[in-house]
């Protein structure tokens, strides 16, 4: 067989193919997210938006198998490539061996990381553990490279901070204990959910780019959650933009920002607050743009495309059957029958 040749792409670390989520009984189960498919190669990052309720957090909490009691992976494919190459899809797996992945192969950064941390245990403590389990290091040896995180994730006095409590700590280095903590085991995939919107703009920049510097020393891919198209820009190479619980555009980050062919992309773009000149500002203000309407509930999903009722391009045909995913003329991959009329 010949080799493949030498700038092929790397396989990905994460693929999923047709994921489909549920909540509640067989009789009555709610459909949060479907036909989820999305891949991530080592050393990028996908970036996924949009508003709350769209199914951002719960396909990122079926990658990692960590659903709600009553959520269940009604069908699809999870297959993720460890440290050793070998690919497992993770829906077949069962709790010993999920609990083996969590932590080692995957790592997970949190919202909020106050509610995340035990605030009955040193940050170090905290950090050691998952060491002491996957990597099988001494008490002492899995201590020594916890501080080591934590002066790899930029807190200062690291071995003296490791003795410290969550409430010793504010907002931005808790959540720099959780990157730690995420990425103590070298994990080849990490996941973070929406992690810098409890913080101010500088701490979030500041995360950011300790993110983006940790990926770059350790090469693995990384599925970022978010609902701010700014983060998506300063971190992301690839942007699934998801709503009422389908992916309705993809592409690189480029494609999206400078050519969005959904018009629920391009709301979501209108939506971001522009600065002028000075000049500007001594003019009238221009409102804020606004989508009208808000995301369908689970209940009350409509028929045809789910963006109709609030769309301005809507026709009658938008609301008889669900939109396909095709590829528009930019290279970008949309859920919409008019995009290339609008």
């Amino acid at each position: 067989m010949a080799a493949p040749p030498a700038d092929a792409a790397p396989e990905p670390t994460l693929r999923v193919d047709g994921l489909k989520v549920g909540f509640g009984g067989s009789q009555t189960r709610l459909i949060a997210v479907e036909d989820i498919s999305l891949h991530i190669s080592p050393g990028r990052t996908l970036a996924l938006v949009g508003e709350s309720g769209s199914g951002k957090s719960v396909t990122s909490l079926a990658v990692i198998r960590l659903l709600a009691a009553r959520g269940r992976i009604v069908s699809g494919r999870i297959a993720l490539r460890d440290k050793a190459g070998a690919v497992r899809d993770l829906v077949e797996l069962d709790e010993p061996a999920l609990e083996a992945v969590r932590g080692n192969d995957l790592g997970m950064i949190f919202q909020e990381p106050m509610t995340s941390l035990n605030p009955v245990l040193t940050v170090g403590e905290q950090i050691a553990e998952p060491i002491r389990i996957h990597m099988g290091l001494s008490r002492r040896a899995a201590m020594q490279r916890a501080i080591e995180m934590l002066d790899r994730v930029g807190i200062p006095g690291a071995a003296e901070r490791a003795r410290q409590y969550p409430h010793e700590f504010s907002g931005g280095m808790r959540q720099r204990v959780t990157i730690a903590i995420a990425l103590a085991c070298d994990p080849v995939l990490l996941l973070a959910d929406e992690p810098t919107t409890a913080l101010d703009v500088t701490v979030q920049m500041q995360i950011l780019n300790l993110l983006r510097s940790l990926q770059q020393q350790q090469g693995m891919a990384m599925l970022f959650v978010t609902h701010n198209f700014g983060v998506v820009a300063e971190i992301a190479h690839d942007v699934s933009v998801m709503y009422a619980g389908q992916i309705v555009e993809h592409g690189t980050v480029r494609q999206v920002l400078k050519t969005p062919r959904h018009p629920y992309t391009r709301g979501l773009l209108a939506c971001v607050p522009q600065l002028g000149t000075a000049s500007e500002h001594k003019k009238q203000a221009t409102p804020l743009f606004s989508i009208p309407g808000m995301v369908p509930s689970l209940r009350d999903m409509p028929r045809g495309c789910r963006f109709a009722a609030r769309c301005v391009h809507a026709e009658a045909r938008c609301r008889e059957a669900t939109p396909a995913l095709e590829t528009t003329d930019t290279g970008n991959i949309a859920r919409c029958i008019r995009w290339n009329e609008i």
